[in-house]
């Protein structure tokens, strides 16, 4: 097995999970309580928690962003409903309809091929009509919705089971966020009036449950980056109890000793200016360890920090543990612990938030549940 994994705790996503249900408890008046939807897209923010059915089977439906990763819920024996975030490509009809997944819908042309196809399939097809209420990306306009339910009913393979938008800036900008939810009830209520009780109304991901529950006009919440115990803004910590849910890390797997003025990786980047005990560890940018690292990051080896010299390789980086007593090959490098370093503080390092350096962890790197 290579040295390279990332680890992913099980315990913290059930622990998180509770921690979300109980957020909910506290913080909505009414006794509908809207129910978790996690978000599973992009492999689950990298942990592969979307192979892991007999955590989501407690769940009665899961988001993600392409039909194909909805197939692998699928194939790995996920038995309730899958809902995909984005209106698909026309090129993707088949996959959904072949595997049962519900769809976010946003476009006439689209709504009548997916009607079209289904009608000749004999399928019936569940659609979440998406409006844009301000993140300017896709969904139709909050004013056109009764018309939008016109050209769906022509069509009796689809069933309009569920209507959402996504909140753009609900991490600080309150008064746009109301501005959204005030443009979404708006279209709910104008929807429910043709179509009567909907199953699903969700607009919230992380920052929305954090920040707006108690204004939101939903039944169903979408918990991305918070289901796998981390910051979606600065503050979450303050809010929720969470548990991160990965470490990522690897072994030494050389050590050498050098002198004065010995250059380190590409470009000669980085120079000793001391006798320096070098650690080489295997793992590089295909594996997702950003270059920007380069000769600023840090790892954690036998609890200890240890700067990242040079320029990261593809395979490979270095680091210098002449500072770190009884360090040896097979000794651990963390390239975040959620301790000494947080995903947050990587990302911060990076340029970057802690939801692209998680999910760009790349498959070469084996995932290993505990």
């Amino acid at each position: 097995m290579r040295p390279t994994v990332m680890e992913v705790d099980m315990g913290a996503f059930e622990q998180n999970v509770k921690s979300i249900e109980n957020f909910i408890e506290d913080n909505v008046t009414t006794n509908d309580k809207p129910k978790i939807m996690p978000v599973v897209k992009a492999n689950g923010y990298g942990t592969h928690i979307n192979f892991k059915s007999d955590f989501l089977n407690q769940f009665d439906i899961v988001a993600v962003a392409l039909a194909n990763e909805g197939a692998v819920l699928r194939e790995n024996e996920y038995k309730n409903e899958v809902f995909v975030l984005n209106q698909p490509c026309e090129s993707e009809i088949d996959t959904l309809l072949n595997n049962n997944i519900t769809i976010g819908v946003s476009d006439e042309s689209f709504v009548e091929l997916l009607g079209q196809v289904a009608e000749k399939s004999n399928k019936n097809v569940k659609v979440h009509i998406e409006i844009d209420t301000g993140m300017g990306r896709t969904g139709i306009k909050p004013e056109n919705v009764i018309d939008f339910i016109s050209t769906i009913k022509r069509f009796s393979n689809l069933e309009i089971e569920g209507i959402y938008t996504h909140l753009s800036s609900a991490d600080y900008d309150e008064e746009y966020t109301k501005a959204q939810l005030d443009r979404f009830k708006k279209a709910v209520d104008d929807a429910e009036s043709k179509l009567g009780k909907l199953k699903y109304v969700h607009c919230s991901a992380s920052n929305g449950i954090l920040n707006f529950l108690d204004y939101l006009p939903c039944n169903l919440v979408r918990a991305g980056i918070i289901l796998y115990g981390y910051e979606s803004f600065d503050g979450t910590y303050s809010k929720i109890d969470l548990k991160p849910v990965c470490k990522l890390r690897s072994r030494i797997t050389f050590l050498k000793e050098v002198v004065e003025g010995t250059s380190i990786s590409y470009s000669r980047r980085f120079i000793t200016n001391r006798k320096t005990k070098v650690a080489t560890i295997p793992i590089g940018y295909a594996d997702g360890l950003r270059r920007e690292l380069s000769n600023k990051g840090e790892v954690v080896i036998n609890g200890q920090k240890a700067p990242i010299i040079g320029s990261v390789c593809m395979d490979s980086f270095m680091a210098d543990v002449t500072d770190i007593p009884g360090v040896s090959v097979g000794d651990y490098a963390y390239i975040w612990d959620n301790e000494k370093i947080t995903l947050e503080e990587v990302a911060q390092e990076c340029g970057t938030i802690n939801y692209e350096i998680m999910s760009t962890i790349s498959d070469r790197v084996e995932r290993l549940y505990i």
